[in-house]
């Protein structure tokens, strides 16, 4: 008897450069080659990149066929691309790995790099980056962190593995701490009194890449939430920082918050603590848009948010395991 090949037997794709393989579906009954889809499909991407790719070996049918430009795709129902950007950008500085065994590695991250690829960046995001590094072909996210927010960030290393790590995160075993800065509490138009815990409704925003929460007499029932933090002040202090002109100083009550998020909207602590009259220092998002996509960023002035400690026990070796950054907000004092 001749038996199918099963899943956990079935090829895979290699990886290539530390980048895995894009998915594409494709139309049913479509009568484009390929070069024609996917130049349709990426309209921002130049036919002769995608002519480029073709040549190098890195457009595959959905059985991991190298395709040709003109070879028709009516039978196909996916098809697989290595991501890649012309002349990348650098980025000035790299993660730190803080742990490394045979079911997870956990690094530490700076300000601005992606976990993973999107964007302006695939090679220097952190995945790739240790992928290559590491030589773990199979390395995948757990979770994930803002990419202008830095700090902690844990890895599967085997895919087999990464379905027990989230687990934790969607059953809340997971204790994750941030550190803020922010205005001091009296800086804001509410009387807030910490620690508090901070609800609301959360979704996306009409800008794609940003959050709000929704206003409480368009919610269906009274109370109803999908984000909620904890938030502490830690510290009072005065910062002074040069004025518009230059030529001289002004000082801003500021304060170091504790956040604790219970639960994992994206942007989820940037919309609360602007939400509390308390926007972070340096959020080009929030409260209102400072800097689009497509321009670059001024590493000077770095989000002031950091995923700072990690706790949690270990679902493979039952271990209970507790991590800390190394890096430090830097707003001058």
């Amino acid at each position: 008897m001749v038996c199918g090949m099963s899943s956990s037997n079935a090829f895979k794709l290699p990886v290539k450069n530390g980048v895995g393989p894009s998915r594409v579906g494709i139309p049913a009954k479509t009568s484009l080659h390929a070069i024609d889809f996917l130049t349709q499909k990426f309209s921002a991407i130049a036919r002769e990149v995608w002519l480029q790719r073709f040549e190098a070996g890195e457009i595959l049918s959905a059985e991991g066929r190298a395709l040709l430009p003109l070879d028709s795709l009516l039978n196909e129902t996916h098809l697989h691309y290595y991501r890649s950007i012309l002349n990348e950008a650098k980025l000035p500085f790299k993660a730190t790995v803080i742990f490394q065994d045979d079911y997870l590695v956990v690094a530490d991250k700076p300000h601005f790099m992606p976990v993973t690829p999107g964007g302006r960046y695939v090679q220097q995001s952190l995945l790739v980056q240790l992928k290559r590094q590491l030589n773990l072909p199979e390395l995948s996210p757990v979770h994930r962190i803002d990419r202008e927010t830095a700090g902690l960030v844990l890895f599967s290393v085997r895919a087999q593995d990464r379905n027990a790590y989230q687990e934790m995160f969607r059953l809340r075993q997971v204790d994750k701490t941030y550190e803020a800065i922010a205005g001091a509490p009296e800086t804001s138009h509410l009387n807030l009194k910490f620690p508090l815990v901070h609800r609301s409704m959360m979704e996306e925003d009409s800008q794609f890449f940003r959050m709000h929460e929704v206003a409480a007499k368009q919610l269906k029932s009274e109370g109803e939430f999908n984000s909620e933090t904890w938030i502490d002040c830690v510290e009072k202090f005065v910062s002074n920082t040069a004025s518009a002109n230059q030529c001289e100083t002004q000082s801003i009550s500021l304060a170091r918050y504790l956040l604790k998020p219970l639960t994992g909207q994206r942007h989820q602590l940037r919309v609360h603590m602007n939400s509390l009259g308390l926007p972070l220092i340096n959020d080009q998002f929030y409260p209102q848009v400072m800097k689009h996509a497509n321009e670059h960023d001024d590493f000077n002035v770095p989000l002031q948010l950091l995923a700072q400690t990690i706790a949690f026990k270990d679902p493979l070796t039952g271990s209970s395991r507790s991590f800390t950054s190394s890096r430090q907000l830097n707003t001058s004092r």
